[in-house]
């Protein structure tokens, strides 16, 4: 059972196949409604007790009622370049056919879908291939379309006779309910799965948002500490240390803008935009800062630590260095060099520098751990006559954690 689709099949042969209309003519055997009740309170037991055995006990009570010698379900499936129909939760003599799959359009399950009703077929193997190339004998197949609620089609129920004539509209009938309640039981079991995903993705999102407050609180902590040891009155810590949270909102902005829905675990930003954002607040107008670079992804924490990089160098340079006067400006370059981002900031057309700074402030040192430290990568500072240059060299894994 391949699911390959054989030739055509005319009207004639189908009418000879297919004997629903003869279902109501046939004498009912005598109903035994203490067993139905019976089998409709054990799927809802089961239902409440273990939802993933509720379609193989479905099943088994449709085989064991009906009395049949096989029964099935054939799940509709349409991710394949054709639909198909998947053989599942099989019992009795068609066991063996576990996870085989037939086609939509060349198969009795494809009729009943059609339709939309019961389907009683006599011989199917007659006219179907795949049935046939099984050396299968199917006195009478009696078939139930299965929903989930009251649209979207599951696939069919199907319970096999034993003989010829032998089901009657009192199997029909009872199929048809156990049908009806299955179908509500998947919808159930979906609505399920679905709340189940929702509160997953809802821990992930709650465990990920407390392991970022707290790098948070870490690095505000640091700067905080930073800032007071290098500021030489209240105000100025006040202004060093606003411009290094205005950075970082700046990048948590970013992170949440580009982040995916809930469930999917990448996050990223490019640096260019990152770049772009900071730099921004030092040069409102676009005018003194030219930017090249590829696209270049970066994962949450690459993305804190560069923000606070940028800020820092164009605060010293707005402070001390090229945009601290009129006609300075500053040139920012990064590429991908083999397994590492290779980025440059060169400052032109600054004040006059007198070589290295004799005392590294904090901001400086900020930069260095940043680059060295967190984000192992390598750093070279240069204060030339025209200001400062800075090379980093960081390795691709750091940028994407």
């Amino acid at each position: 059972m391949t699911g390959a689709v054989t030739s055509a099949i005319d009207k004639s042969a189908l009418t000879e196949i297919y004997i629903t209309d003869a279902l109501p003519s046939r004498a009912p055997r005598a109903a035994d409604p203490g067993r139905e009740k019976r089998a409709i309170l054990d799927l809802a037991a089961t239902m409440a007790d273990n939802p993933a055995e509720v379609l193989p006990r479905f099943v088994s009570l449709a085989m064991e009622i009906t009395g049949s010698t096989s029964a099935g379900l054939s799940l509709y499936e349409t991710d394949n370049d054709a639909p198909v129909f998947r053989w599942r939760h099989l019992h009795g003599l068609l066991a063996p056919f576990e996870n085989a799959t037939t086609p939509r359009d060349d198969s009795p399950c494809g009729v009943t879908l059609d339709q939309n009703r019961t389907v009683l077929a006599h011989h199917p193997e007659q006219i179907y291939d795949w049935i046939s190339a099984e050396n299968l004998i199917i006195p009478e197949v009696l078939l139930q379309p299965l929903y989930i609620g009251s649209t979207e089609p599951l696939g069919t129920l199907w319970v096999v006779a034993p003989e010829e004539g032998y089901f009657d509209p009192g199997h029909a009938r009872i199929t048809a309910e156990l049908a009806g309640f299955a179908g509500q039981a998947l919808k159930m079991i979906r609505a399920e799965e679905r709340l189940q995903s929702a509160l997953s993705d809802q821990e992930m999102l709650t465990m990920e948002m407390s392991h970022r407050l707290k790098n948070l609180f870490a690095v505000t902590d640091g700067m905080i500490r930073g800032s007071a040891r290098a500021a030489e009155s209240v105000q100025a810590m006040a202004d060093s240390l606003s411009g290094r949270l205005h950075a970082l909102a700046s990048a948590h902005a970013l992170v949440r803008r580009q982040a995916p829905r809930a469930g999917d675990s990448a996050r990223h930003t490019d640096l260019n935009d990152l770049i772009g954002a900071i730099v921004e607040v030092h040069d409102p107008e676009g005018s003194r800062f030219a930017l090249q670079g590829e696209s270049v992804v970066c994962g949450d924490q690459a993305t804190t630590a560069l923000a606070l990089v940028v800020h820092e160098l164009a605060t010293n340079a707005t402070k001390y260095g090229a945009l601290s006067g009129p006609a300075g400006r500053v040139a920012v370059h990064w590429s991908m060099d083999g397994e590492n981002l290779s980025l440059t900031w060169v400052e032109q057309g600054g004040p006059p520098l007198r070589g290295t700074p004799g005392r590294k402030g904090f901001g400086t040192a900020l930069i260095a751990r940043t680059i060295e430290g967190q984000l192992r990568g390598r750093l070279d500072l240069d204060w030339t006559g025209d200001g400062l240059r800075m090379r980093a060299s960081i390795p691709q894994a750091r940028l994407q954690s």
